[in-house]
């Protein structure tokens, strides 16, 4: 049973979730209560340990046109107050995807413009359609990409996100993974069959491992080399050896077999 209006959030039985934006008749144009319940499916996602990672995705032709234009309108006859609790409600979105537990990956079809790209910029990995088009778009409407802008310089980095904040350009799928957006595009018609790749290479990975190496990697890309991050991957690393799922790994690896990682899982939690 489904418990949002404006989402859809699948689990699939092989330990993983799809959430995906479903106002395919607005182009999955996102406006106030799309937001919030953006945020409630994360944290139900936070909260659900039997999952590995997750999926975001856009039902119909779009993965998201950016910001509903009938939201955007209410929202330019509000006082300041009440846009800076609406700015508030979309930045606790990015921040709490950006900081999900699991790793997440965007699948594009499609437009992407505006407030999209900060979705795709805080999943971890994004995979596309070539015929893709994305656009970073506020400036066109005399607006600025201010909340989505933290994310969309970290995945695409500081000199492409100038151009295309300051440019309006729209690019492509292909465009999109030269500039480090997209992990890879692929022609439309193979993006539903390589998204099965993704998968079957995502759950062959232990999931107590994917969490831990994204932690790791969160602190080590903030972070300049101190002694204290030295401490951080010193401890990071003892902490996943001697761990079950880290025993079952290294055992699996040296006996040449596949490893059990539900069995190592239920022994960690126990």
């Amino acid at each position: 049973m489904n418990d949002f209006n404006t989402l859809e959030l699948q689990n699939d039985p092989r330990g993983f979730a799809t959430l995906w934006l479903n106002r395919a008749e607005k182009n999955n144009a996102f406006n106030a209560e799309m937001i919030r319940e953006l945020i409630l499916a994360l944290d139900k996602v936070a909260s659900d340990a039997s999952l590995r990672f997750l999926l975001l995705r856009g039902r119909g032709k779009h993965f998201s046109a950016g910001a509903d234009l009938a939201w955007m309108q209410q929202s330019a006859e509000l006082d300041y107050h009440t846009n800076l609790d609406d700015a508030r409600e979309l930045a606790e979105l990015m921040y709490n995807l950006a900081k999900l537990k699991i790793p997440t990956l965007a699948v594009v079809q499609g437009a992407a413009f505006g407030g999209a790209l900060g979705l795709i910029s805080c999943c971890d990995m994004a995979i596309g359609a070539d015929d893709a088009q994305f656009c970073l778009s506020e400036v066109r409407i005399g607006l600025a990409p201010a909340v989505i802008s933290p994310f969309v310089v970290q995945a695409i980095g500081e000199r492409a996100a100038r151009r295309y904040a300051l440019t309006a350009e729209r690019f492509g799928g292909q465009r999109a993974r030269e500039i480090g957006l997209l992990a890879e595009s692929y022609p439309a018609a193979e993006l539903d069959q390589q998204v099965e790749q993704w998968i079957d290479n995502l759950l062959l990975n232990s999931p107590a491992a994917l969490r831990a190496s994204k932690d790791l990697l969160r602190e080590v890309g903030n972070g300049a080399l101190t002694p204290a991050l030295r401490r951080y991957t010193e401890n990071a690393i003892a902490r996943i050896r001697v761990s079950p799922e880290g025993q079952e790994g290294l055992r699996a690896f040296l006996q040449k077999r596949a490893p059990n990682w539900q069995a190592a899982s239920t022994k960690e939690s126990r």
